[in-house]
C-alpha cells in the first residue's frame, strides 16, 4: 500500500507542476491506465493518451497558474484530497477557480484515478 506522505508527496508535486505548466512532469505522476473526470460530471478520460490531450489541449494553451489553498487530506487506502485554486483566462475575462482535486493511488505511488471537484459556482470573474 503506497503511505501518506507520498500522497501527500505527490498531491502537492501536481499543484506545483500545474503552477509551472509543466505538462511532462505531470503526466509522469499518472499510471498508463488511470482516468480523469475533470470537472466530475463530465466524460471520464481513460489512458495516458486522452489525458496526455487534456492537459495538452487544456493547460499547455493557457496562462494558468495555481496555488495549493489547504492541506492534504489522506486516507489509508490510497487516496488523498488537495484543495487548490487555479487563476486562468477564462472567455477572455481573468478569473479564479477554487478546486478540490481527489487521486487514487497505486502500490507504485501513481495516479489511478483523478477526480477534479469544481463547478461554475467555485468560477470568479477577478475584475
Amino acid at each position: 500500500m503506497v503511505s501518506t506522505s507520498t500522497i501527500r508527496e505527490k498531491m502537492e508535486l501536481y499543484v506545483q507542476l500545474v503552477n509551472k505548466r509543466d505538462i511532462d512532469a505531470i503526466l509522469e505522476l499518472y499510471d498508463d491506465n488511470a482516468t480523469v473526470e475533470d470537472p466530475v460530471g463530465s466524460k471520464p478520460l481513460a489512458g495516458i493518451e486522452a489525458i496526455s490531450r487534456f492537459y495538452r489541449e487544456g493547460l499547455g494553451q493557457s496562462e494558468a497558474s495555481a496555488e495549493q489553498t489547504g492541506e492534504v487530506r489522506t486516507t489509508i487506502s490510497g487516496e488523498g484530497a488537495i484543495p487548490f485554486q487555479v487563476k486562468v483566462t477564462f472567455e477572455g475575462r481573468p478569473c479564479v477557480i477554487t478546486v478540490i482535486d481527489v487521486m487514487q493511488f497505486n502500490d507504485a505511488g501513481k495516479i489511478t484515478s483523478m477526480k477534479a471537484y469544481w463547478s461554475q459556482d467555485n468560477l470568479e470573474v477577478l475584475a
